[in-house]
């Protein structure tokens, strides 16, 4: 009895946080944690979930899915805003992560090497994910790390591939951006959206895009926009966020597990700090 009226009064509440469409209705945190197997390396994360969500999720009444998104190189984590709101807005658990910290060496293009020397980086982001949902099963039990949603901007389109290649049991569907080094995955059931720059100087290597038979064989779907490499950010021109918005939306809506009511998408902001900084190739 007692149960059921907890789980009555968290329904209220989660019924007037849906119709809240303010900043309130979804929450942001960030958390820090220390990995010690890897020299105390921090692991920053920004946590956007709907609030309705996480309080049905407290209450055993759902189980969220969860969406990690991984930032370009000399990009922030944070600066996704207009996509962590379309995955939180449906109800996702979005957990943003830091890849690089200010001690890291500087990424170097070789020509030549695997992933243009690049391995590295891509193993390091797969042991953030790792780490990360590790810790977060912690705090946030009640979600599905089986069945991940991977999104990520150039470097970390790649490393989302990657991953997904590595873990492809614990990956559903993976959204990139641009990425320009890790051939996408073509041999599992992995559902895959990926937004095209148009740009005179960010190149997709040689056979990381399949062609088109391949893709419509597969179920690939390949989004050609006339956007620039760094416009696929925060950063960008908000007729580039809404475009991309919307082609997520529209692959979200294609898979019939993805049936949480959407709340009104938030306005993406772009944090005071971002500066035109171009992104490395």
């Amino acid at each position: 009895m007692k149960r059921g009226f907890v789980v009555l009064c968290l329904c209220i509440v989660a019924m007037a946080g849906y119709f809240t469409t303010d900043r309130w209705a979804i929450s942001h945190t960030t958390l820090t944690f220390h990995d010690v197997l890897r020299d105390d390396r921090n692991v920053t994360v920004e946590v956007a979930v709907r609030r309705d969500r996480q309080m049905q999720a407290m209450a055993e009444m759902i189980e969220l899915p969860v969406a990690i998104l991984s930032h370009g190189n000399t990009v922030r984590n944070t600066e996704y805003s207009f996509l962590t709101n379309v995955f939180a807005s449906r109800g996702y658990l979005v957990v943003s992560i830091q890849h690089d910290l200010d001690t890291d060496a500087p990424m170097v293009t070789k020509v030549g090497e695997e992933y243009v020397g690049r391995r590295m980086q891509y193993n390091r982001g797969v042991f953030n994910i790792m780490y990360a949902i590790d810790e977060l099963k912690k705090l946030y039990p009640n979600a599905n790390y089986r069945a991940l949603t991977l999104i990520g901007h150039s470097n970390g389109g790649d490393i989302s591939m990657f991953f997904a290649k590595q873990h492809p049991d614990l990956v559903k569907k993976v959204v990139t951006l641009d990425n320009l080094r890790v051939p996408f995955i073509t041999d599992s059931k992995i559902k895959i959206l990926s937004f095209r720059s148009r740009d005179p100087v960010f190149k997709a290597d040689p056979g990381v895009v399949p062609d088109e038979e391949t893709c419509a064989r597969l179920g690939i779907k390949v989004v050609r926009t006339e956007f620039h490499h760094n416009d696929l950010s925060d950063r960008g021109p908000e007729s580039a966020k809404s475009s991309i918005q919307a082609g997520v939306e529209q692959f979200l809506d294609e898979d019939a597990g993805d049936s949480t009511p959407t709340m009104p998408l938030l306005a993406a902001s772009t944090p005071a700090s971002a500066a035109a900084t171009p992104e490395k190739k």
